[in-house]
């Protein structure tokens, strides 16, 4: 037997979410992309409906919900302000990765974050490389019960207002992908500082470079054992590459759902713009791909439910939604006239903002290697 549908429970919790999102996100969307402010107050009332901890231990406060939970949480977010769409990303990425972590550092962290009050920033792509994540120079030379870090991390999100960075670095300079480890690293630390980057959009996340100027760190903050980073971001980036693809396609469909209530009442020739099949198609082939794409990234969610291999498709929805995303809201925002390459519209923002996350955890190029991997076999990599 086959079951497309989701639960009487989940359909509940996205009905939900939805008229949250745009009963209480929605109406600031702009506003935090126009002043550059990180919307603390959003991610506090996310986390008062359980957002931000969905993908937290139970025991530490969070939800503890399945994937495809967290996967519908992301889509119904992101219709309402998909910067908030982060909260899950992040929270996601760092849930996983921290679940390996020292009992004092969860302790410390974990509770905060699924409350919405404790901001964490996951750090891995550097100015010299960020898909060859394995090629970091960033170091961390153990010194008595400490590590020693060093480094520049670039294009790091939410970099600014974090509370703490989850830092990639290479304790073994010569061992690869096994010489990656992960640090659990406070922002508070003498030697470490930010600047902000200026982004086409995603402006409320505040996207910037973290230095590393000889930040120590007691031993506790390793997170899993030395050697093992790579594998916990590779593991954590199969799930949160799905959560970007449906932030992507919840973004898409919200702007369908206001373009075809827009046709409808918008008159040209002395008739609805809705009958005209050149406004009509392209909405019908966009609604086609959002709903092919929306069910592949469920299934994937599902299959880490199940505890089954998925990095294949999460791979595909990775590179396959935000393209189609962004090519659903370029065709409503033109559907809508000069209006809607205005900012009186959210539709010109959505586009800006969803454009990034063709580029976040996984450029096109590099979900289709993965692909290829899966596909054709570790030994046609093209880098081997």
């Amino acid at each position: 037997m086959v079951d497309f549908a989701f639960t009487e429970a989940q359909q509940e919790f996205a009905r939900v979410v939805r008229t949250f999102a745009l009963a209480e996100l929605s109406p600031k969307y702009a506003h935090w992309d126009r002043t550059g402010e990180f919307p603390a107050e959003q991610w506090r009332k996310m986390g008062q409906l359980g957002i931000t901890g969905i993908c937290i231990p139970d025991a530490y406060g969070g939800q503890e919900a399945d994937c495809v939970t967290a996967g519908i949480a992301a889509e119904e977010i992101a219709r309402g302000d998909f910067n908030c769409g982060y909260a899950l990303i992040e929270n996601c990425l760092n849930g996983e990765i921290l679940r390996h972590a020292h009992e004092m550092v969860k302790a410390r962290w974990l509770p905060g974050m699924a409350r919405g009050d404790h901001i964490l920033a996951i750090a891995v792509t550097e100015a010299r490389g960020g898909s060859d994540a394995a090629g970091m120079q960033t170091r961390a030379v153990r010194h008595g019960d400490e590590y020693i870090l060093n480094g520049e991390k670039s294009g790091i999100s939410m970099v600014m207002p974090a509370d703490a960075v989850v830092v990639f670095a290479k304790t073994d300079i010569d061992a690869g992908a096994r010489g990656v480890s992960a640090f659990l690293v406070p922002t508070d630390l003498p030697g470490l500082s930010r600047t902000p980057l200026h982004d086409m959009g995603e402006r409320a996340i505040q996207r910037g470079s973290l230095f590393l100027d000889d930040v120590r760190v007691p031993r506790d903050s390793l997170i899993g054992e030395e050697g093992q980073g790579f594998y916990l971001v590779m593991n954590a980036f199969d799930y949160s590459r799905v959560i970007i693809a449906l932030m992507c396609i919840g973004a898409a469909e919200q702007s369908l759902d206001e373009t075809i209530a827009y046709v409808k009442q918008r008159q040209a020739f002395g008739r609805p713009l809705a009958k005209f099949e050149g406004v009509s198609f392209p909405i019908a082939e966009h609604a086609t791909m959002l709903e092919a794409a929306r069910w592949l990234c469920y299934r994937t969610l599902w299959l880490r439910d199940q505890g089954l291999p998925h990095a294949k498709e999460a791979a595909m929805v990775k590179w396959w939604g935000p393209k189609i995303a962004v090519d659903a809201i370029h065709d409503c925002l033109l559907l809508h006239g000069h209006y809607g390459y205005t900012q009186d519209l959210p539709l010109e923002q959505r586009l800006r903002d969803v454009i990034g996350l063709e580029i976040g955890d996984g450029t096109a190029q590099v979900s289709k290697i993965v692909i290829a991997r899966e596909l054709f076999g570790r030994e046609f990599l093209p880098y081997r």
